[in-house]
């Protein structure tokens, strides 16, 4: 990947925040020195948003063999944490909130913990941001919340991985961690569904790669078929990338083809 090559990577836990879960694993690669002379080739910043019904049942380490694997492959990889159902404070919108703040981290501790190797490389212009499931919606809020933006960091991908891209849908279909999550059922405050959902967002400027496969039992096919529809209607820059024989879980193993397509969105 542009030159640059891994052979260990380091993780380290930061905190972005005061609450218990408002940290994140950032997993430092170890690249190959740079000839005298030669231009030292940048190195992708890579956020991960995890999912799990934006449960307590579920933490950031679900993620952490994928983490490790787009390390060594190069990439600054900042595998965040957020307030879940079943702690204090979790829930909407807190938890949108958290994963902005997380986002925004990019700007202060994550790039602070960079030894200096990685500092001057590190591209904090074209960061990707990946989110699976539940973690899907967040990302996608969070993006547009920001305006793909922090004060010194860009995002120019959104890789969403069967995203719940749809919160109104969900929500009528009485989808009970959804409820759990929103605080209320969808007859009480449809407005906090649709205040959620990504599918009722404005665009932001970035690009949004929905990788989903096909065998799926969890997030359908076709909502995120209707969640592209849509957005690109709207004018969001947005693709659908379906992948044949894998599932809902297959983004989680990074021998899948789902991994694999999604580290072609990354350009990895």
């Amino acid at each position: 990947m542009n030159g640059v090559r891994s052979t260990a990577a380091e993780r380290v836990k930061i905190a972005y925040g005061d609450r218990n879960s408002q940290f994140g694993h950032l997993h430092l690669p170890t690249v190959a020195p740079v000839a005298a002379g030669e231009d030292p080739p940048r190195v992708p910043v890579v956020v991960m948003v995890h999912g799990g019904y934006w449960s307590t049942d579920f933490e950031l380490v679900v993620q952490t063999p994928v983490a490790r694997d787009l390390a060594a492959r190069g990439a600054i990889v900042w595998n965040i944490e957020y307030r879940r159902v079943g702690e204090p404070d979790g829930g909407w919108p807190r938890t949108g909130y958290d994963v902005v703040n997380a986002i925004r981290a990019l700007d202060g501790p994550v790039r602070a913990a960079l030894p200096a190797d990685l500092a001057t490389r590190a591209d904090f212009g074209r960061v990707s941001v990946i989110g699976h499931s539940a973690g899907g919606q967040l990302a996608l809020w969070a993006a547009a919340r920001l305006q793909a933006r922090t004060d010194r960091s860009t995002i120019s991908t959104v890789v969403v991985q069967a995203p719940a891209s749809d919160l109104v849908r969900a929500g009528t279909d009485g989808h009970a961690a959804l409820a759990a999550f929103i605080g209320a059922e969808y007859a009480a405050t449809p407005h906090r569904y649709r205040d959620a959902s990504p599918a009722h967002l404005s665009p932001f400027p970035a690009h949004v790669a929905v990788v989903q496969g096909e065998l799926d039992t969890s997030v359908p096919l076709e909502m995120s078929m209707a969640y592209v529809d849509g957005a690109r209607r709207a004018g969001q820059s947005v693709e659908l990338v379906t992948v044949g024989g894998e599932g809902h879980d297959s983004f989680m193993d990074p021998a899948s083809r789902c991994h694999r397509e999604t580290l072609r969105r990354l350009g990895i």
